[in-house]
């Protein structure tokens, strides 16, 4: 059973070999921390370290869903302390120099009025031909013939608009102009649908993937009524037509409390819940109670757990064992994994996993980089710690 397969066979209630060994990812000042506690130095991002501790991995389907043009990301002052920076979807935000994992402040977003979305949404014309440049044929060929799962990144239909808009500009906005937020979300699926729409048909994918992050440790920043209402049909909009394509698994990334979307979420047909944040209020076992298997689950460890140590860690993991047993369950640290978490700790918690899912321990890191030296030279050589 290859990995493509596994994932599918877990993802529907199937019989499998095992579970799919996945994580979500670190802080970048974890990384730094574990450096001196044995974590080889050349191991400096999230992509280097997934690689290292040996997980599965997916492969991409390319799209161009980004603005067109997008704004000129520049500094705009600087101090000791601070740095102001323009990004390239017009936000403009200070982030402390030496805490850059923190969350920046805030102080000017590029939407404001109904006047400034009309010139914004100028950048998502789905129109746009530069969106459109790949070689279609020959990556789905690639694609095709992957023997690990195919995703594809099926954007945002709110948390997207919250980051141009502001969280407090659109949580008042869903109540003073519902009909403008209601534009902006459908403007936003007819989007998604052309950037991906070249695809079907050429390409088996297996899984699309929504981030949002909406939701806080007490629950979603927008009223669930209005979610329903005029959230969800237009995720069914987007469900409906990869699964006339064979696509039914359809994650959503949300943080925090996410149990009043959840059957909202389902109801548009976005069925695994990600990354399931058990400090932030989200629940695994009591999703899976309500809904039963219409809801999938990928995450669920509470982060916690590992800070606290092996008991903690052996107990959390013995939490979500009816869960593993009863299928649709990947299993894996509930966010980035926080520089609170000992490398010590974080290796326990690795070997513990796999032996309870029946993983094999990976193949030795350097033996893998000299077999994906034969196969993938270019990916090896970004792998390799450079010399000097």
């Amino acid at each position: 059973m290859n990995a493509r397969e596994r994932f599918y066979r877990t993802m529907h209630f199937q019989p499998i070999d095992r579970v799919p060994d996945e994580e979500f990812g670190y802080w970048d000042e974890t990384l730094r921390t574990w450096h001196d506690q044995g974590l080889p130095r050349e191991i400096d991002d999230n992509g280097k370290a997934d690689y290292y501790f040996g997980f599965d991995f997916k492969r991409g389907v390319p799209t161009h869903q980004g603005l067109i043009p997008g704004f000129e990301s520049k500094v705009l002052a600087e101090d000791d302390l601070h740095v102001t920076y323009q990004g390239g979807d017009g936000v403009i935000y200070m982030q402390n120099k030496n805490r850059f994992g923190t969350i920046p402040k805030y102080i000017h977003f590029p939407i404001q009025t109904r006047a400034d979305w009309e010139e914004f949404k100028c950048r998502l014309d789905p129109k746009s031909p530069e969106r459109y440049t790949w070689d279609y044929d020959k990556i789905a060929a690639d694609l095709n013939a992957a023997d690990v799962p195919v995703v594809l990144g099926t954007g945002s239909l709110f948390g997207w608009i919250r980051n141009w808009v502001g969280f407090e500009n659109l949580a008042m906005a869903t109540i003073d102009d519902p009909a403008w937020v209601e534009e902006m979300v459908d403007h936003l699926a007819d989007f998604i649908i052309a950037a991906f729409e070249g695809w079907l048909g050429k390409v088996k994918i297996d899984v699309a993937h929504f981030w949002e992050d909406i939701c806080f440790n007490n629950g979603p920043m927008v009223s669930p009524r209005f979610f329903r209402d005029v959230v969800t049909p237009r995720y069914k909009r987007i469900t409906d037509r990869l699964k006339e394509h064979g696509c039914d698994v359809c994650y959503v990334d949300c943080d925090g409390n996410i149990m009043r979307l959840v059957p909202h979420w389902l109801a548009g047909g976005v069925n695994v819940m990600f990354p399931i944040e058990i400090r932030g209020g989200s629940d695994p076992v009591k999703m899976r109670e309500l809904y039963g298997h219409e809801v999938l689950l990928a995450g669920g460890v509470d982060k916690m757990a590992l800070i606290a140590g092996k008991e903690a860690i052996l107990a959390d993991l013995r939490r979500l064992d009816p869960l593993v047993r009863d299928g649709g369950t990947i299993p894996h640290v509930d966010h980035r994994v926080p520089p609170d978490v000992t490398y010590e700790n974080y290796l326990y918690y690795l070997r513990e996993k796999r032996a309870w899912l029946g993983i094999p321990e990976p193949v030795p890191y350097e033996q893998r980089l000299a077999e994906l030296a034969k196969s993938d030279p270019r990916r090896a050589e970004w792998l390799r710690p450079k010399k000097g």
